[in-house]
């Protein structure tokens, strides 16, 4: 897969069906080091996914329009990635301190 400059990949795993929402933590998944985030929503017809697309981009900063899945739509494993970030650099830093969060 062949990503434009301007964007980062993100792994994520996903734990649906949370009691509590969160963004933070991490996961040694099969797209390496994941981000963990929680949400309310269950994991049926997408609904899991799209919680987590919004709440990665809520906790990254960014518009929800900026981030699409790339990989993992039936998994907890995902492989989204966030386009027309101009500061990736920035990003990949917030990452990791959201991946530090426990």
């Amino acid at each position: 897969m062949v990503k434009p400059p301007d964007s980062i990949a993100v792994p994520v795993r996903v734990k649906p069906g949370a009691a509590r929402a969160r963004v933070g933590g991490r996961y040694d998944g099969p797209y390496g080091p994941a981000l963990v985030i929680a949400v309310h929503a269950p994991p049926v017809d997408g609904r899991a996914t799209e919680a987590a697309r919004r709440a990665l981009a809520e906790a990254l900063g960014v518009r929800p329009a900026q981030v699409t899945l790339r990989s993992g739509a039936a998994s907890r494993d995902k492989l989204f990635e966030v386009s027309g970030a101009a500061g990736a650099t920035d990003l990949a830093g917030r990452l990791d301190a959201l991946r530090e969060t426990s």
